[in-house]
């Protein structure tokens, strides 16, 4: 496995991995999402040592907009139909090397940007082909805390988990 002390970057798909994957759509034609509060431990630690986290969904919704800005993502692109396009892109230009970067996601439409991630994870419930090239499988479901555990595995790896925490929650593990 590699060194994820290198790991400055981390992508995080929305629908499948942040969510149950539903979509639910309210009697006005809104679009509703249930996100999981257990995730935003996994964002504040990420961001507390270093990383910064890109939000890259293939659907545009302003409820993800609202958590997102909620979570303070650093990146939150939407309506994305390229992902492995965008992502070649935003590395080339920020010159961001692929043992830099984490991809989390769950279906096929992450599986060819995932390809340009040094680390993949991966809810319990993501297709075969997700978790064949994914680092570490969550043993959550996507919508259920996956994405904090995923997080914690890596920060875990890298010995900053606990540290993380407490800063931000000022209690010791």
């Amino acid at each position: 496995m590699q060194d994820l002390k290198k790991i400055r970057y981390l992508v995080i798909d929305v629908d499948g991995t942040m969510t149950d994957a539903g979509i639910y759509y309210d009697e006005h034609g809104n679009e509703l999402k249930k996100f999981c509060t257990k995730d935003a431990a996994g964002f504040f630690a990420s961001h507390q040592v270093g990383i910064q986290i890109m939000v890259l969904t293939g659907r545009e919704c302003q409820a993800t907009t609202r958590r997102m800005q909620e979570m303070k993502v650093d990146f939150l692109v939407q309506n994305v139909k390229d992902k492995l396009g965008y992502l070649e892109r935003f590395m080339r230009e920020n010159g961001i090397p692929r043992e830099e970067l984490g991809y989390l996601g769950d279906d096929l439409n992450d599986l060819e940007s995932m390809r340009l991630a040094g680390f993949v994870g991966c809810p319990a419930d993501a297709c075969e082909e997700v978790k064949a090239i994914s680092d570490y499988i969550s043993e959550v479901k996507g919508g259920y805390g996956a994405v904090r555990d995923i997080i914690a595995h890596v920060l875990k790896r890298r010995q900053e988990w606990d540290w993380a925490v407490e800063q931000i929650y000022g209690v010791g593990i």
